[in-house]
């Protein structure tokens, strides 16, 4: 089983269009970051390979190259914003090699969303003509209830993005099978305030995926310090920043943080 970190950036990404700060002009290759997002993969209690992707952002094609993948069986969104949504249509390439349509989940926001930017995929009878479209199934989930596919169960944390409610997403195995010890996993990405009530699916966790967009003040994310404080409580075994900006140098920043955590970057894979 295995878990990669497509991309660790925020919504600009980096390096930002025309900047020239020393993160954007770095030669570090784990100062370049695409719009984050997330892949599960993990081989099931009958011996099939399995792959969930988590958000599917503007790079998703690059990123879907970069990883090598060939099959998708489904995507679990945690917001609707743009730089988590707008790769949607390039999906249609996994329907073309699987020969059927792909299970997509999110909230009743993040699904409404979705129908109305992508109407060309989900009402394609409205289309002018005919033409190669994604194939998809929608599911609407909330935190009242877990997901469990192929033997991974995904549970839902309610997390809130300034005013806005998002999903993270706590990741188990229950099939019985052996469970590498960076599980349980909890995606957190875009937070900026955890509800009283959804402390309880961050315990006992092996890792810790969390938002730590930069040092300054943000309205809708969690400053560095503010994440190196929330990763403190939970008191994961490991924890992982992304969604950074180009405020946060890689190396320099990584060196001044708890041992316990770092910055994840691009490519960073946990597991085999």
């Amino acid at each position: 089983m295995r878990f990669s970190f497509l991309g660790t950036g925020t919504s600009a990404g980096v390096p930002c269009i025309g900047c020239s700060c020393a993160v954007c002009t770095s030669d570090d290759p784990r100062d370049s970051r695409l719009r984050t997002s997330a892949l599960v993969q993990w081989t099931d209690a009958d011996g099939r390979e399995r792959a969930v992707l988590i958000d599917a952002g503007p790079d998703l094609r690059q990123q879907m190259l970069a990883a090598g993948l060939t099959r998708l069986d489904a995507i679990l969104f945690t917001h609707n914003h743009v730089d988590h949504t707008f790769g949607l249509d390039e999906v249609r390439r996994f329907n073309a090699l699987q020969g059927g349509p792909i299970d997509v989940y999110g909230s009743a926001h993040t699904l409404e969303h979705l129908r109305r930017v992508y109407q060309h995929i989900f009402e394609p009878s409205l289309n002018i003509q005919k033409s190669f479209v994604a194939s998809l199934i929608a599911h609407e989930i909330s935190s009242a209830e877990p997901v469990e596919l192929f033997g991974v169960r995904f549970t839902p944390i309610d997390l809130l993005h300034g005013r806005l409610p998002v999903l993270g997403f706590r990741i188990e195995r229950v099939d019985g099978l052996v469970s590498p010890g960076w599980l349980p996993l909890a995606y957190c990405t875009d937070v900026s305030a955890i509800p009283p009530g959804s402390w309880s699916r961050l315990s006992g966790l092996g890792t810790l995926v969390l938002d730590a967009l930069r040092p300054r003040q943000h309205p809708t994310h969690l400053t560095l310090d503010q994440a190196v404080s929330i990763a403190g409580r939970v008191g994961a075994g490991r924890t992982y920043f992304v969604h950074m900006s180009h405020d946060l140098g890689h190396a320099e920043t990584n060196a001044a943080l708890p041992d316990s955590m770092a910055l994840a970057h691009d490519g960073l894979v946990l597991g085999d």
